[in-house]
């Protein structure tokens, strides 16, 4: 299945409104204006409008159908500060001109207002800068406590319960999440995947051990998590602590378990029980089995923030934007 095709063809067919506040840097221009010219998302560019244009002008970037927001306008700045203190009123004015400054404030608080659907991020800030903006700008998602990350593997030859696609998290941000944690990062990476891919979420929490098989400390962290996940959203099909192969294998599964479950054996979503796991685990996959791997993505706030690997080529800025721009238009309808 190419994940990235679909993605694109919803992104086309309800582009949303998605904010640039790097928009002197040539990569983002460049993604900016690919994803303008191919109707994945209507690119904002946000920031000091000479300095823009002067790197438009410099990186042989045209400008023409990308809309532009002057940071510099005190004006505009002292309007949308207004509108958004009224929304977020525990944020003074007073501080969010001093943090406007940056535009990827500014931004974001057009994403708080209405004004912007999404944010995009992460070239010339650090995850850092991006997460700490996102927790005092927009905030965290009803019920959820922690900022987290999840993404997609299509993997070759894979034939699970959602064709060659699998669903995981967290591989990016936490580091070592105790069992409320992760609970937290099991219950976003299922409204995260239903709202991008359209899936209704079957989740298992990984450990080296299933069902009691074993007893340990970082088993019983996973087993607590379960029970966690369960009371807070019992709604979710949430289950564990299995191992892989017990999580998307129907055939092991049938095996190694001895109760009902519906997740088991048929798993889309696969909740790593800590940082090397899941960075381990999903290297482990593009090495071997060649597998593409859209995302990290960042989960958890109440809007869209995204996050950018400052490395990453044009074309999977692109890809990442459409992504977003799905994302957004899920969470808003």
């Amino acid at each position: 299945m190419d994940v990235m095709k679909s993605i694109y063809e919803k992104a086309k067919a309800h582009p949303q409104q998605v904010a640039f506040p790097e928009a002197t840097e040539e990569k983002i221009l460049l993604a900016a204006r690919e994803c303008a010219d191919k109707g994945y998302c209507k690119p904002l560019l946000v920031g000091n409008a000479a300095e823009i244009k002067n790197a438009a002008a410099q990186f042989g970037v045209g400008l023409d159908n990308l809309a532009l927001v002057n940071t510099e306008d005190e004006a505009w700045l002292d309007g949308l500060i207004e509108k958004y203190v009224e929304r977020k009123p525990e944020n003074s004015a007073k501080s969010m001109k001093r943090k406007s400054k940056d535009p990827l404030y500014a931004a974001l608080m057009m994403e708080v207002v209405g004004e912007t659907d999404c944010t995009f991020s992460g070239f010339s800030h650090t995850t850092a800068d991006v997460m700490n903006a996102g927790l005092l700008t927009v905030g965290l998602a009803e019920g959820i406590d922690l900022v987290s990350s999840f993404g997609i593997l299509d993997i070759p030859g894979y034939q699970g319960s959602e064709g060659s696609l699998l669903a995981f998290a967290d591989s990016a941000i936490c580091t070592n999440p105790d069992a409320e944690e992760l609970a937290t990062i099991a219950i976003s990476t299922c409204g995260s995947v239903k709202n991008l891919m359209g899936w209704e979420p079957r989740c298992a929490l990984l450990s080296f051990s299933t069902d009691g098989s074993s007893d340990h400390p970082l088993v019983e962290k996973v087993r607590e998590a379960v029970r966690i996940a369960g009371e807070k959203r019992p709604d979710l099909a949430i289950d564990g602590e299995f191992q892989l192969d017990t999580a998307i294998s129907p055939a092991v599964a049938a095996k190694k378990l001895k109760r009902e479950s519906r997740v088991a054996g048929k798993a889309n979503i696969i909740i790593w029980p800590n940082l090397d796991v899941g960075n381990v685990g999903v290297k482990l996959v593009q090495q071997f089995a060649h597998a593409n791997a859209p995302g990290p993505f960042l989960q958890g706030f109440a809007k869209i923030v995204c996050d950018c690997s400052r490395g990453a080529p044009v074309s999977e800025l692109v890809g990442n934007i459409a992504i977003s721009s799905v994302r957004a238009r899920e969470l808003n309808s």
